[in-house]
């Protein structure tokens, strides 16, 4: 198993790899800014030598002068180029994360759709990347291959000095080392109790109307209290941790260049060396070591990546893209199922077991039987989120991945067992989060779903604004707007998750008339039912008990048969034959 995840992985890597490519030449750009950035470094180094060692010397204004102009020159100069290199920067980071976002939003969402999904991967991490692609960090990485070109410019100066630079250098890259090492687990570990902390706290926010009607604020802070205290320890003990690193860095740092101007002090005694040479070995051993100094100091940011960096290679090796297919046309509203075997993805215990039947043109088919038979688990199957494991799925003859998701769903309208609705407007909600909604069609589907007239009855209609819990809506509204959406764009069928959950009398009868206006046209539906009043509309029936269909055919006999088995059943209890 761990070759194929590897080479998932490696799949998944390589996607990140081409995005960072694409701004192969701005890193070109980069990289030669970089060099002339650092090459204008020296001029410090060389301008107190030239002062302590020329100026102070000859007692010469006029050198002093041009000295100073021409340091302020390169000093320009060097300013610009940095800027520079900070803008081209931003643009890579920029890049990387257009380029991603398509796919990286796609392939989140569907995983999110599959079951047992543990891999926290998504936008946050590409995020994550690009600002470290964006930050002065990732601009230090172009400057570490300067560290050992400035040691042995302070070696030139003297041996000693450069001694005493390499092993500061070598201490402080040990430090780094350690670093990552250390801090790598209770890094990890904040993140993802910060990450459950807040995943609590957006649950019992959406779940708000029953935490306060149930009399639970107060257990909910508790238990919300609880996690939070937990992720504020670990990222304590993770920043403490950090801090320390950085803080040893940064005054080890010190203590070498003020080591450097002592070592160098005694060399100037004993004659070995220049007062000049002494002030620009410290300059240039400060600017060889702040790169790592830059790194270590930010390190939490280039963890951040690195752990963002190997969740999308895992996210995106797992959930390859969707390949391009040819556009058939719109296709008839004849559904056909042929020994379907579903199992969640990643399980080998198979939920639907060789499940078949047909839906002809015009027709609805109620789905009964009891809880955890398998009915919901059927309607992802016919919506195309959940992939058969075994058998097929066929709209007017064309099996479902043969269409493209976006115009599968345009021909595929679904109402899930729970609805949620989007922050927008209602008009928005049901034209599906479009850009433009067309206005014709939004209304054309609420009439469809016998929904006009409620919405006309709020405070402004269509543009209504609701939040995602629903916000002023109740239930029963919230699922009659789900049924305009999944019959926005007059798709061909229908699949329906208990659409009369949540209505009165009238809502359920609003339903039926929909569904029976739908059927008029000659499209098919699929009702997943535990209300009789759901498959009034119906035309057949399909009993699924355990993942296996026990009956299938006309409503009324399947009733019968339904019926006539529990009496059976209950007449054999009552005798003691079934204990």
């Amino acid at each position: 198993m761990a070759g194929p995840e590897a080479r998932m992985i490696q799949a998944g890597e390589a996607e990140l790899r081409q995005a960072r490519k694409n701004s192969r030449g701005l890193f070109w750009f980069v990289g030669v800014f970089s060099f002339f950035a650092n090459l204008l470094m020296l001029t410090g180094p060389l301008y107190m030598l030239q002062v302590y060692d020329r100026v102070l010397g000859s007692r010469s204004v006029e050198t002093l002068v041009a000295l100073s102009a021409l340091v302020v020159f390169l000093y320009g100069m060097m300013g610009f180029l940095d800027y520079a290199r900070g803008r081209i920067l931003g643009r890579i980071g920029a890049r990387f994360q257009s380029d991603l976002d398509p796919r990286v939003f796609d392939a989140s969402l569907r995983r999110a759709a599959l079951p047992g999904n543990t891999n926290p991967a998504g936008p946050a991490d590409l995020v994550s990347i690009s600002r470290l692609l964006s930050s002065p960090v990732f601009g230090a990485v172009f400057d570490l291959p300067w560290t050992p070109i400035f040691l042995i410019g302070i070696w030139i100066f003297h041996p000693w000095l450069g001694i005493l630079a390499l092993i500061g250098g070598v201490i402080l890259i040990v430090v780094t080392v350690i670093n990552q090492v250390v801090t790598r687990a209770p890094t990890l570990s904040a993140s993802r109790a910060s990450s459950q902390a807040q995943a609590i706290s957006d649950q019992m926010r959406n779940e708000a109307e029953m935490v306060q009607a149930l009399g639970m604020r107060d257990a909910a802070f508790a238990r919300w209290h609880q996690v939070r205290d937990n992720a504020l320890e670990e990222q304590m003990k993770s920043t403490d941790l950090g801090g320390t690193f950085t803080t040893t860095t940064k005054t080890f740092r010190l203590f070498l260049q003020s080591a450097m101007l002592g070592l160098g002090a005694l060399l100037v005694l004993r004659g070995e060396l220049t007062p000049g040479a002494m002030i620009a070995g410290s300059i240039l051993l400060g600017r060889a070591l702040a790169p790592i100094e830059q790194i270590v100091g930010q390190w939490a940011m280039v963890q951040g990546a690195m752990r963002g960096w190997g969740n999308l290679a895992e996210l995106l090796g797992t959930v390859p893209p969707e390949q391009p297919r040819t556009p058939l046309p719109e296709p008839k509203a004849k559904i056909d199922v042929k020994n379907l075997t579903i199992a969640p993805p990643g399980e080998k215990h198979a939920i639907l077991k060789s499940v078949s039947f047909s839906i002809p043109p015009g027709q609805a088919v109620g789905v009964i039987g009891p809880s955890g038979a398998g009915k919901s688990t059927l309607a992802r199957a016919l919506t195309g989120v959940w992939r058969p494991a075994g058998g097929d799925i066929r709209l007017d003859g064309a099996t479902l991945d043969q269409y493209p998701p976006q115009m599968l769903g345009q021909h595929i309208g679904y109402l899930p067992q729970k609805i949620s609705l989007f922050d927008g407007t209602i008009a928005e909600n049901i034209s599906r989060l479009s850009p433009e909604p067309d206005a014709e069609k939004v209304v054309e589907a609420a009439r469809k779903a016998d929904a006009h007239e409620m919405i006309l009855k709020l405070p402004d209609g269509y543009d209504t604004r609701v939040a995602a819990n629903g916000g002023r809506l109740s239930g029963g509204q919230i699922q009659r707007i789900g049924l305009a959406r999944a019959m926005y764009g007059n798709p061909v069928f229908l699949v329906l998750d208990e659409p009369n959950s949540n209505l009165d009398n009238e809502g359920s009868e609003a339903v039926n008339r929909a569904i029976k206006a739908f059927k008029s046209s000659d499209r098919s539906l699929l009702i997943i039912a535990h209300r009789p009043a759901a498959i009034a509309e119906c035309d057949l029936l399909l009993m699924l008990d355990t993942g296996v269909v026990r009956a299938f055919g006309p409503r009324d006999e399947v009733l019968r048969q339904v019926v006539k088995n529990r009496t059976e059943i209950a007449k054999t209890a009552a005798q003691g034959g079934v204990q």
